[in-house]
């Protein structure tokens, strides 16, 4: 088994001991959720769940929000700032918790090293532990870290989750996923919360297996997109409980365009089964998007712990 899919099989312990935090009380500021690669796909997810449960929230890159703020938010909008970086030390990520704070804005930051520059650089420290093999490409870590968002949205994460995604996970390693791999064209698709984690699916299968995807909200994907849809396509929906009859007919709609479909809680060619109800289900499903990526790397023959181009942490001078 390789190192990195040792990392994605193995986190479920890391998930069960880790402590999550306690809800967000409500407040007047808006929450902004910034991260970058991985980190920003889970905090625009984190930032829809907070959304959802009634607070203000909203996802920008780290460097967007270190730059150019004001395209956001207007200078007099009362902010805080939840910082998601997995070594702590992503130059953008950790400028951008020190500028915040040097305008007087709480930060909250969540990472997976200890005693970090991010950690440094803010007011709470959310610090897990991640698996030793983890590589290059975020498996257990961005786990975490998005279960992190999740509890400070008020969700339930608890050792019940953990079991659901390793049984998901089971379930996948043990479906026949040759049509998938079979094909050149991938799209990644989900609604709400589930879009950023669709967007870190999408990003898992261009780094590890040095393919070209695409990630879409369902109802965009009409628009346009569509228009590459044939038999070389694979499609991954992730069906969302508010908007499970619409998912389905968009599946039937690319089916009948030649498409494969992976339906991860709804109909597909392949369909998954999930526990998970609302916005946990993108947590329940992500270690099977990593391992989705791992596999079809696999069939490549790309080694995914040292995926082209990529360092574990990208440091700017």
């Amino acid at each position: 088994m390789s190192l990195t899919m040792n990392g994605i099989t193995g986190q479920f312990d890391f998930w069960r001991r880790a402590r999550m935090p306690d809800p967000l009380p409500k407040s007047d500021a808006i929450r902004v959720v910034i991260g970058c690669g991985t980190s920003y796909n889970l905090a625009l997810s984190v930032a829809a769940a907070l959304s959802a449960a009634g607070h203000k929230a909203l996802g920008v890159p780290a460097g967007e929000w270190l730059d150019r703020p004001q395209a956001y938010l207007p200078e007099d909008t009362a902010v805080e700032v939840i910082a998601l970086s997995r070594s702590g030390t992503t130059t953008e990520t950790v400028r951008a918790a020190i500028a915040s704070r040097a305008r007087g804005l709480h930060v909250t930051g969540i990472s997976c090293a200890p005693q970090t520059a991010l950690e440094a650089g803010s007011d709470i420290a959310i610090v897990f532990d991640t698996h030793p093999d983890e590589g290059i490409v975020m498996t257990a870590s961005a786990s975490l870290m998005l279960l992190a968002g999740y509890a400070l949205a008020g969700l339930r994460v608890d050792a019940g989750l953990a079991a659901q995604a390793e049984t998901l996970l089971q379930a996948l390693q043990a479906a026949d996923t040759a049509r998938f791999h079979n094909r050149s064209h991938f799209v990644f698709l989900g609604g709400g919360a589930h879009y950023g984690v669709m967007l870190e699916g999408g990003l898992k299968l261009m780094e590890m297996a040095i393919t070209t995807t695409q990630s879409f909200h369902p109802g965009e994907f009409r628009h346009g997109p569509i228009s590459l849809i044939d038999e070389g396509s694979a499609v991954i929906m992730l069906y969302h409980t508010d908007s499970a009859k619409a998912d389905a007919d968009l599946v039937r709609e690319v089916q009948a365009k030649g498409a494969f479909v992976i339906g991860f809680g709804g109909a597909g060619d392949l369909s998954l089964p999930i526990t998970a109800k609302g916005d946990l289900a993108g947590a329940e499903v992500l270690p099977a998007l990593q391992f989705l990526g791992e596999r079809h790397a696999q069939s490549k023959g790309i080694d995914t712990t040292a995926p082209r181009h990529l360092s574990k942490v990208v440091v700017l001078a």
